[in-house]
């Protein structure tokens, strides 16, 4: 369907992703993106007011909890954000004819391959927050069948997380500042993603009636390491960056080793390969001022 014209509601408002899709839209339809002070995801009375004051054609569900060692503390939470909310939210699309897109994660996959994931290949979450972020997938095709369900991996963008105190390149720019040196996982890869450009491919799989999964992220993948490596080449930060590998405490959350995600459908559906992670990288900093030649200006 042409988005343009329609009513959009997006859930989450003020996130990195919500807050890239409402810039794209806003000149295109009408758009309502409330925060989680204006609208609470699993209060299901303030979801059917929203859907009765904006009439949405379109619902990109980006509310999430997402702390990952949080939602080991917090499993109800955790459910009735990420699974629970989902099935309202799916009944309301459902019943209102409207097309839901769900936001879900790299991490319902297991991690303990060496090639990248794709749709067809059967989930193995190792987490209560996967477990809870699988659940919401299936409760989002189930009760309503056309959505579409897009999973997608490290997340950054120009408006930060303000949950974890900025995005991945803002915090690892502010302790190498600080600190003078840092230590980064290395076995554990993943394709980083820029929200400008995932906003941009799902409002294009969206006109495309792309349904049921879909694993969308930038381009090539690289371990935290590597991709730690490149911001401060990028910002100009000459520091040593330590190869450390992953530790799992006991009661912290697991985290797949391989979290790449094969974009194959994506191309067979016509909207073709997201650029490379390093160029969306290279252009988010430059945008956000966080390159060598902003630091000196």
């Amino acid at each position: 369907m042409k988005i343009d014209g329609h009513s959009v509601l997006i859930t989450g408002g003020g996130g990195q992703l919500a807050s890239d899709l409402d810039e794209r839209l806003r000149e295109r339809c009408r758009v309502s993106a409330p925060g989680r002070s204006e609208l609470d995801v699993t209060d299901q009375g303030a979801l059917e007011d929203a859907f009765h004051r904006v009439q949405p054609a379109v619902v990109f569900n980006c509310a999430a909890f997402h702390n990952l060692d949080v939602c080991e503390r917090e499993e109800d939470r955790s459910f009735e954000v990420n699974a629970r909310a989902v099935k309202q939210l799916a009944r309301l699309c459902a019943d209102a004819g409207a097309q839901l897109v769900h936001l879900s994660t790299n991490y319902v996959f297991a991690g303990d391959r060496q090639v990248p994931y794709s749709e067809l290949d059967p989930p193995g979450p190792r987490s209560v927050y996967a477990i809870s972020k699988l659940a919401g997938e299936h409760a989002a095709l189930a009760y309503c069948p056309d959505a579409l369900v897009v999973r997608t991996a490290g997340l950054y963008g120009r408006h930060g997380s303000v949950s974890k105190g900025g995005n991945f390149v803002q915090r690892m720019i502010a302790r190498a500042r600080d600190q003078g040196a840092l230590q980064v996982v290395a076995d554990q890869r993943l394709s980083p993603t820029y929200t400008a450009d995932l906003a941009e491919s799902l409002i294009a799989a969206v006109e495309a009636n792309v349904w049921g999964l879909l694993h969308l992220t930038n381009a090539g993948d690289c371990s935290w390491h590597e991709f730690t490596l490149a911001i401060m080449v990028i910002a100009g930060i000459d520091i040593p960056v330590e190869q450390v590998q992953t530790v799992r405490t006991s009661s912290g959350a697991d985290r797949p080793l391989n979290g790449v995600l094969s974009g194959e459908r994506a191309v067979e559906a016509g909207l073709g390969s997201v650029r490379s992670w390093r160029s969306a990288l290279e252009a988010y900093m430059a945008s956000a001022g966080l390159t060598a030649e902003a630091s000196v200006r």
